[in-house]
C-alpha cells in the first residue's frame, strides 16, 4: 500500500505512526495508526519505528507499506533537555524559560544571577542537550550573563549554547566562545526591554538545535537520514497545532494528560478588559508541564493530592479496594472501575495543571483604597477547548472533565467561561498534525478539524 506521509512519534515508551493520504488534494484523509514499544532500550530507535510500521499494515490489512515521506516527532531518551541561566527571575529568566517551554523543552533547571560552583556541578550532571543563556534588557545589565558565558566555558561540553541575552554582549559572548567546541547560536534578546517578551525567535531557533542535534539518540541518525522535513520536540508540535487551530478558529486552550506529566497549551491574547491591569506581560502561546501531574508514573502524587478516603468515597469503593487499585494500576485501564479510577485522576490532573497554568486576579489595598490587578495568563477570552493524549482522547467522560474547567472557578481565576466549546482530537493526531503543518498547513488544518469533528 503507497501511503503519501507517514509521521513518527517516537516517545520514551511507545513509538506510533501515523498514515496520511491526499495530502497533495482538497481531501486529505487519516488513514490509520500503528504503534509499538520504543527500543531505545535496544540501542537502536529504529527498531520500534519498524515494528510500528508492521502494526500499521497489520492494522490495516496490508503486506506492506510504501510511503513518499517520513516526518518525526520526538520525546525518546528524556525529549529535549534543557537548562536556562538568566539576571532576574521575574523577567529574563521567566522570558527564557517560556521560550524553552514553548519550543517543547522539558527544563531540567533554571539560575537567576550569576552561578556558583554548586550550579555547575549539577549542570554536568544534567548533561542536557542544550544551554540557554539571557539576562539583562537591550543596553542594560551586562555582567551576569558574562560572567555566566565564562563559567561555562570553563567546563569543556560539548553542548550547544544559545545566547538570548543583552544585544550588547554578543560580541562578547562570541569571543568567549571562540576556539572551542561549543556550538555557539546567537539570537534576539528574549526580554530586550522591560514588559516586553521576545520569545518567537528563541523558540524557532531552539527546535532547528534540537533537530540539528537530536542525531545523538540511539538510531536517530539513521532516522535523520530517512525523514524530508523537520525532526521536533513532540510538545513543540502539539504547539504549533494550537497555533494553527488559533489562526482558523480562534482563542484556543489545549490539554494532553499524560503517563508522566499534564502539558497545557495556550494560544490567546487574553482580553483587552484584563490586559489594562495585567501587572507583568504573558505570552500569547504558553506552555506548562506539570511534572507531578501523570496518570500512570506520577499516579501516587495525583492519589495523596485527592486524599485516600475522599478517592474511595468519589468512586463508592472501600480504601481496601482503592489500595488494591493503586498497586495494581495498568498503562491503560480496561474494567469499568480501572476507567472511573483514572477518570478521578485525570480530572484532578486537568482542573490542577489549568489553574497553575492560568492567572488571578488580586486585589490591593493602599492610601488611595482598592486596586484590582492581575497576574499571569489570561483564560477568559478560550473559545475551544481541545483534549488530547492518551486520556482525554479515550476516557468515557472526558467531555464532562474539560467541562468542569470552568465550573471549578472559585471568581478571581482567569479560567475560561462556561460557554467555552469541548473537542477531541479523537484521532490522537494533533503532534503528527502539528509537524506536518510545517510542510503542508492547508492539509493539515483540514486533518485537524476532521480528528475534532469539525466540519
Amino acid at each position: 500500500m503507497r501511503i503519501n506521509v507517514l509521521v513518527a512519534e517516537i516517545g520514551s515508551t511507545t513509538t506510533v505512526v501515523n498514515a496520511f493520504n491526499g495530502i497533495h488534494d482538497n481531501c486529505p484523509t487519516f488513514v490509520g495508526q500503528g504503534q509499538a514499544p520504543t527500543s531505545v532500550g535496544e540501542g537502536d530507535v529504529n527498531i520500534g519505528l519498524r515494528a510500528a510500521i508492521r502494526d500499521l499494515s497489520e492494522s490495516l490489512k496490508v503486506s506492506d507499506i510504501e510511503y513518499d515521506e517520513l516526518m518525526s516527532t520526538s520525546s525518546a531518551a528524556g525529549g529535549l533537555r534543557m537548562t536556562v541561566h538568566g539576571l532576574v527571575y521575574d523577567m529574563t529568566v521567566r522570558a527564557a524559560k517560556e521560550a524553552a517551554l514553548g519550543a517543547g523543552a522539558n527544563l531540567h533547571m533554571i539560575t537567576a544571577g550569576k552561578m556558583r560552583r554548586t550550579d555547575l556541578n549539577k549542570l554536568k550532571e544534567i548533561n542536557p542537550n542544550i544551554i540557554l543563556i539571557a539576562g539583562g534588557v537591550d543596553y542594560g545589565e551586562r555582567d551576569t550573563a558574562i560572567h555566566n558565558a565564562e563559567l561555562i566555558r570553563g567546563l569543556n561540553l560539548n553542548i550547544p549554547v544559545i545566547y538570548a541575552g543583552n544585544i550588547e554582549n554578543q560580541e562578547e559572548i562570541k569571543e568567549i566562545f571562540k576556539d572551542t567546541q561549543i556550538k555557539l547560536y546567537i539570537v534576539e534578546n528574549v526580554y530586550p526591554k522591560i514588559d516586553q517578551l521576545n520569545i518567537e525567535p528563541t523558540r524557532k531557533v531552539i527546535q532547528e538545535v534540537f533537530e540539528e542535534h537530536i542525531i545523538h539518540a540511539p538510531g536517530m541518525g539513521e532516522v535523520r537520514e530517512m525523514v524530508k522535513g523537520p525532526i521536533m520536540p513532540t510538545p513543540g508540535a502539539v504547539m504549533l497545532g494550537a497555533k494553527l487551530l488559533k489562526e482558523e478558529m480562534g482563542d484556543i486552550l489545549v490539554i494532553d494528560v499524560g503517563g508522566a506529566t499534564t502539558d497545557v497549551h495556550s494560544v490567546t491574547e487574553g482580553s483587552d478588559e484584563i490586559n489594562r491591569i495585567l501587572v507583568s506581560p504573558e505570552p500569547i502561546s504558553k506552555r506548562t508541564v506539570e511534572g507531578d501531574l501523570g496518570v500512570y508514573v506520577n499516579l501516587k502524587n495525583i492519589v495523596n493530592r485527592i486524599g485516600i478516603d475522599n478517592l474511595a468515597n468519589k468512586l463508592d469503593i472501600s480504601t481496601e479496594e482503592l489500595t488494591a487499585l493503586v498497586e495494581n494500576h495498568k498503562p491503560i485501564p480496561v474494567s469499568d472501575i480501572e476507567k472511573r479510577f483514572i477518570e478521578e485522576l485525570t480530572l484532578e490532573a486537568v482542573i490542577t495543571a489549568v489553574k497553575r497554568h492560568s492567572g488571578k486576579l488580586r486585589d490591593l489595598y493602599g492610601p488611595s483604597g482598592k486596586k484590582t490587578i492581575a497576574e499571569g495568563k489570561d483564560l477568559t477570552n478560550i473559545r475551544y477547548i481541545v483534549g488530547t493524549g492518551g486520556a482525554l482522547t479515550r476516557l468515557p467522560n472526558r467531555f464532562q472533565i474539560m467541562k468542569s474547567i470552568a465550573l471549578s472557578n472559585k471568581g478571581n481565576e482567569l479560567l475560561p467561561n462556561k460557554e467555552v466549546q469541548i473537542l477531541v482530537d479523537n484521532n490522537y493526531i494533533m503532534a503528527s498534525l502539528g509537524v506536518l503543518s510545517e510542510k503542508y498547513p492547508e492539509a493539515a488544518i483540514k486533518l485537524l478539524k476532521d480528528s475534532l469533528g469539525i466540519m
